[in-house]
């Protein structure tokens, strides 16, 4: 084992010289025997003549009798003395002010007695001392600002920042220790979820900062009627809840019938008079299983029935009822696992020209071949399909489906391949990129004339964004394909627009056919169309048509096609070709 090597003298007399203050040695009766560079500098008197002169004789008289009369007997007997104010005679003979600090070390077998002696000068010292009490006071005041942070970091984390209402956050947060079924004995947790009606209207009209201010209003009417044993909280945008402890529904529900008087009041915002609504949803804990998100969710469900009945109302959620977000999410991922299974069938109905009675083309309709519900038309699922973006897939597997089936007819060389194939478009389809790439592919991969497909698109489709549905149409009719407005008289498309459409096809709406014959403002309207899409050289095509009536008042007026179970229903490829061959047209 080794010894552990001691301090190293050079180091030691280093630290001793550049110390920051005087550090002197001197005997018991102050004889200098060593000193430092700082105190050397500091005072201007050389080394050599500071060794072997005695402390006292650099003070002034007074200082000297202090020193000599009080340091050296304290240091005899104590063995230190603290901070004697003194003042040091530089060699330039100016006199500085110092505070003098000493500590005696007894003599000790051959060392003697030795006195070491700290002299700090005293505007040195003072200065010192402002910077340290004003780090300190730094050091104090970026912790208060630091603490503060924290809690206003915490406060909105919790809260909402335009309000200050609770947030999601922060409303769990108060109530997270509140038990939902008997929080308050026999009174039960309950939520009413708010809803503004017609919120986006003041927004686009009037401006965000409009929309804010009325979010304020709304949040501080809340809060005047509604808190105290209540929480009221902004969940985001125009959704906000009123949490509390109920006797049951009806003490809630009336709680609800008075925020939609509140609510009614007229509001001054940015000097207009605005008058808002709401529609409120109620629901109530049965148990103490329910937890508040449960609750949040029932009222929400609640409350979108409200708007569904017509807005400014509330209506109260019943445990038993279905949720029809559920029912939604549940459909969506049967829908999206039968396309892929390949649950989706087309059936097609024949088009009718009026003139010769031959069948002219036929247009593809999708069905879905659900597991538990049979058969599903398209008005059971496209809606859904559509808000969901799966009617991307879903359209571009009904066109590989139909130009598949025409491609066959084709290669069996039947009559029937000359027939025309309508398929339908979406909104979200028509405004897709990948659109006109995919159509053009399965063009492509079938070898088929484009002049054998015709696109349908709804008027309500195209009059959303006319011009970049102008753009896809023309993109689409440079394909070669055909092109038709579906579902015409729904969308109020001026003739204007319907010039500027590269369009081969009006198919007026089955519900202006219906009451051809029986209702002559429909039979009126019907002529009109007729008239118009000859007026700008276009085929019109009646839809729905389930009478002989109907057939011939089409025929009188001059209506090109028409589709319909007066003709045939939408029939599997199979059935279709025995229609085909039994009504000659395959």
């Amino acid at each position: 084992m080794t010894d552990t090597p001691g301090p190293d003298p050079a180091h030691l007399e280093a630290l001793f010289n550049q110390a920051p203050c005087g550090y002197l040695v001197t005997d018991d009766v102050g004889r200098i025997t060593a000193v430092n560079d700082t105190f050397v500098s500091w005072t201007g008197h050389s080394r050599s003549h500071l060794l072997g002169s005695t402390l006292q004789s650099l003070m002034p008289v007074g200082d000297q009798i202090l020193y000599s009369t009080h340091c050296i007997p304290q240091l005899g007997i104590t063995g230190a003395v603290s901070e004697i104010a003194v003042e040091i005679i530089g060699a330039d003979g100016q006199r500085r002010a110092a505070l003098l600090s000493a500590s005696r070390s007894p003599a000790s077998g051959e060392e003697p007695a030795a006195v070491r002696v700290v002299i700090f000068s005293a505007h040195e010292r003072r200065m010192f001392e402002k910077e340290l009490v004003a780090a300190l006071r730094a050091a104090e005041e970026s912790e208060a600002r630091r603490a503060e942070a924290e809690k206003e970091l915490h406060r909105l984390a919790l809260h909402d920042a335009l309000t200050g209402l609770p947030n999601r956050a922060g409303l769990k947060v108060r109530l997270d220790q509140l038990s939902v079924g008997g929080a308050a004995g026999t009174r039960r947790l309950a939520v009413l979820f708010i809803d503004l009606d017609h919120f986006k209207a003041v927004n686009d009209s009037l401006g965000h900062a409009a929309g804010d201010e009325l979010l304020i209003s709304v949040a501080q009417r809340l809060t005047s009627l509604a808190a105290g044993t209540n929480t009221v909280a902004r969940l985001s945008g125009d959704e906000f809840v009123v949490v509390g402890a109920f006797a049951g529904p009806t003490e809630a529900t009336a709680l609800a019938a008075g925020l939609l008087e509140v609510l009614r009041t007229p509001m001054q915002i940015e000097g207009l008079e605005i008058v808002s609504s709401a529609s409120i949803g109620v629901a109530v804990a049965e148990d103490d299983g329910e937890s508040l998100e449960d609750l949040i969710r029932r009222a929400d469900i609640a409350m979108y029935r409200a708007k569904e009945l017509g807005r400014g109302r509330w209506e109260l959620h019943e445990p038993a009822e279905t949720d029809p977000t559920v029912d939604r999410l549940r459909a969506l991922g049967e829908l999206r696992r039968g396309i892929r299974e390949g649950a989706l069938r087309v059936h097609y109905q024949p088009q009718i020209d009026l003139r010769t009675g031959r069948t002219r083309g036929v247009e593809a309709l999708v069905r879905w071949q659900h597991p538990a519900r049979g058969l599903l038309p398209p008005s059971e699922f496209i809606t859904m399909a559509e808000e969901s973006g799966l009617v991307r897939p879903l359209g571009a597997w009904v066109l590989g489906e139909t130009l598949k089936q025409a491609d066959n007819w084709r290669r069996q060389g039947r009559p029937s391949s000359a027939l025309e194939f309508a398929v339908n478009l979406s909104a979200r389809q028509l405004n897709d990129p990948e659109l006109v790439p995919m159509v053009e592919a399965g063009l492509g991969l079938r070898g088929l004339d484009p002049a054998l497909l015709l696109l349908e698109i709804t008027e309500t489709a195209l009059m959303a964004d006319p011009t970049a549905a102008l753009a896809s149409l023309t993109a689409l009719k440079n394909l070669g394909v055909g092109l038709a407005v579906d579902d015409f008289g729904t969308g109020y498309s001026s003739l204007t627009y319907l010039k500027k459409f590269p369009i081969d096809e009006l198919k007026i709406d089955r519900s202006f056919i219906n009451g051809l014959g029986s209702d002559s403002g429909d039979s009126a309207i019907v002529g009109s169309c007729v008239d118009l899409a000859h007026a700008v050289g276009i085929r019109a095509v009646a839809e729905g048509v389930e009478t002989s009536g109907q057939v011939n008042m089409l025929k009188a007026m001059g209506c090109d096609l028409a589709q319909g179970y007066h003709f045939a229903r939408p029939l599997p490829a199979g059935l279709l070709k025995e229609w085909l061959d039994a009504n000659g047209g395959g």
